[in-house]
């Protein structure tokens, strides 16, 4: 019983030492992959850019203009949503 017991303690303590390494392999990996990806998106912009596709100024401030309105619109929407909900569960909003 006793080679029974230090068979099963022996197999537990490495079990601990291979647990221990899992994190920082999967951290490295990790820091790889997502490195790798950065390196590659940069890149490609880059590259886009030098294409010489470039919009017109008029068109991105049009567009960022209209992305703006319709936040604005949806978060104005939600405060009514949100306001006509507490009230409706008689919730004190003063």
């Amino acid at each position: 019983m006793a080679a029974a017991d230090l068979f099963s303690s022996l197999i537990w303590i490495r079990q601990i030492k291979i647990m221990e390494w899992i994190p920082i392999v999967l951290v490295v990996f990790k820091v790889l992959v997502l490195g790798t990806g950065m390196f590659f998106a940069v890149k490609w912009h880059y590259d886009q850019g030098k294409k010489g596709k470039k919009k017109e100024t008029r068109a991105v401030l049009r567009a960022a203009g209209k992305v703006a309105a319709v936040f604005v619109l949806a978060l104005l929407g939600l405060g009514l949503v949100t306001f006509v909900l507490l009230s409706g569960l008689s919730l004190d909003l003063s």
